[in-house]
C-alpha cells in the first residue's frame, strides 16, 4: 500500500526562497529576545537591510558577525576611522559607508540606553508593555509595514541619536525579536511562538 506523501508544513510565504530562510523562519523569527547582545545583532542587521531584501542580509549574517566583533557592542563602539575604511573593503557585508558609520554610532547609543534603563532589553520591551503583541494575520497582505508602537520606538531612537531606525525598519526588528507575533494564523510556528510569551 503506497504511503501518503508527508504534507509540507504551512509557513509564512515570505521565507520560502531558500533553505537558510526557512530555517531562520522556523527557529528564530518571532521568538521573543531578552538578551542585549542579540538585540544589538538585530539592530545591526535590520539597519543594514534598509533598501535591500532580508534574504540578502541573511546570506551575509556570518560576514557581519566577523566584521562587527561577534556583535560585541562594547568593541564596535570603539571602532575608529581605520576600522571603518577596513570594513568598506569587506565583501562579507553591505559596503555602505553610512550604514557602517551608523553601526558604530548605534553601538555607542546602545550603551547609553543600557546605562539609563539597566539594559537595552528593558528599554525595548517597554514599547509593548513588556509583553509580545499577538497579532492574528490571515495572510501576508494583512501584515503592515509599520505600527503605532514602531512609530513611537523609531521616534525615540532617532531622538537619542540612533541611525537607520525608521519605523519600517523598527517594525521588522520588532517582528524578528518577537515583540510582535506576525506569523500568519495558518503557519505552523504561530501557536509555538504565541506560547513563548512570558
Amino acid at each position: 500500500m503506497p504511503t501518503k506523501p508527508i504534507k509540507e508544513k504551512e509557513r509564512c510565504p515570505w521565507c520560502l526562497g531558500f533553505e537558510e530562510y526557512i530555517e531562520y523562519h522556523d527557529k528564530e523569527w518571532g521568538v521573543p529576545v531578552y538578551d542585549d547582545k542579540t538585540h544589538f545583532e538585530f539592530l545591526i542587521l535590520e539597519g543594514a537591510q534598509a533598501g535591500l531584501s532580508w534574504s540578502t542580509i541573511l546570506k551575509k549574517r556570518e560576514g557581519y558577525q566577523k566584521a562587527f566583533a561577534d556583535f560585541d557592542y562594547k568593541k564596535v563602539a570603539q571602532f575608529n576611522e581605520e576600522d571603518i575604511q577596513r570594513l568598506m573593503q569587506d565583501a562579507g557585508i553591505v559596503r555602505n559607508q553610512l550604514k557602517i558609520r551608523g553601526t558604530v554610532t548605534n553601538a555607542q547609543k546602545f550603551m547609553e540606553v543600557q546605562k539609563e534603563f539597566g539594559s537595552f532589553n528593558a528599554y525595548i520591551w517597554s514599547f509593548v508593555n513588556n509583553k509580545p503583541i499577538q497579532n492574528e494575520r490571515r495572510s501576508m497582505k494583512d501584515v503592515p509595514a509599520t505600527s503605532p508602537e514602531s512609530d513611537a520606538l523609531s521616534k525615540d531612537l532617532k531622538k537619542r541619536g540612533f541611525k537607520f531606525v525608521g519605523s519600517t525598519i523598527m517594525y521588522a526588528y520588532m517582528q524578528a525579536c518577537g515583540l510582535v507575533n506576525d506569523h500568519i494564523l495558518g503557519c505552523h510556528r504561530y501557536s509555538t511562538v504565541a506560547s513563548l510569551s512570558k
